[in-house]
């Protein structure tokens, strides 16, 4: 293993937070990663990390050396490119939800590794917060509301969000014309994975967003649990359209209100701020950027 090698796996074991993840990341055993470390330190003339039984960081000299290294992966990472014609190389790691996944990513994947053929990708698939550092993941996919002001954001499209519900709700209840009318209908409660509440429903008046409660029998915590209640019969709920696509043409469910859509919802790739982003995750933001336009879905 030779400087960069050992530069490579340092940079990997301040992302994982963890000598074993690392060494899996690379192959590689525990023994070998830690005499790798040994090593680069003693070069350096300096500790790197400071090892507990439970926890890992880096020395002040540690970070320092990470931040450099980092910069320097992507100059070599640059520099070898130009010899290839711009063919990037690795492993990618990216994190979106499963749904998103589905419907957008794996459609048009194929074309994605023809074009880039030396360039392997490893798909997560969670709706929780990803600590993209710690994880050693290189981006996240995400809907809605982007809270980590520590993380570069570049938008990708925006989602329509509609009211839905059941057929047989609708006969049961009524259809209703008007924001007003839904006082005498009730709702399928999505709580907040952030806040632990319930969601309020919300529609677009005049050009002003208007939150209505309402009444939820049934309260869940699960997307895919939620539309099932609406096609059970169990009351409104908003999701985005294309998650629905297929219960609206079969007429399994039914938009409600679409004069009064909620506002939509941002899908937005993250990533971590550095001196430098590497080739492969610029030319993926690149074409995911491709996969979402014209904008809005």
């Amino acid at each position: 293993m030779d400087r960069l090698d050992r530069m490579q796996l340092f940079v990997r074991i301040v992302e994982r937070g963890s000598f074993t993840a690392a060494a899996a990341d690379f192959g590689l055993s525990r023994s070998s990663t830690t005499e790798a470390i040994k090593r680069l330190e003693a070069d350096l003339g300096a500790r790197l990390l400071n090892r507990t039984t439970r926890h890992l960081t880096t020395t002040l000299e540690g970070q320092a050396f990470y931040l450099r290294c980092k910069s320097i992966l992507a100059d070599v990472e640059e520099a070898e490119a130009s010899f290839r014609d711009a063919q990037p190389h690795g492993l990618l790691r990216v994190d979106a939800h499963p749904l998103l996944t589905r419907t957008f990513l794996l459609p048009k994947l194929s074309e994605f590794l023809t074009r880039y053929p030396k360039l392997d990708l490893q798909l997560g698939q969670g709706d929780r917060l990803v600590d993209l550092v710690r994880e050693g993941v290189d981006c996240v996919i995400r809907a809605g509301q982007i809270a980590d002001s520590t993380l570069i954001v570049r938008r990708l499209a925006s989602i329509t969000e509609i009211t839905c519900a059941s057929p047989t709700y609708l006969e049961r209840h009524g259809h209703p014309d008007t924001i007003d009318d839904l006082q005498a209908h009730s709702a399928v409660g999505f709580i907040s994975s952030r806040t632990g509440t319930v969601l309020p429903l919300e529609f677009v008046l005049d050009g002003d967003i208007r939150q209505v409660t309402l009444a939820a029998r049934v309260t869940v915590n699960n997307s895919d649990t939620m539309a099932d209640l609406a096609r059970y019969g169990f009351g409104l709920i908003q999701a985005p359209r294309y998650r629905l696509q297929h219960d609206l043409d079969t007429g399994v469910l039914v938009e409600v209100l679409p004069r009064f859509r909620p506002p939509p919802i941002a899908i937005s790739a993250l990533y971590p701020q550095s001196q430098q982003t590497s080739l492969r995750l610029r030319l993926f933001l690149d074409w995911i950027t491709e996969i979402f336009q014209p904008g809005t879905l």
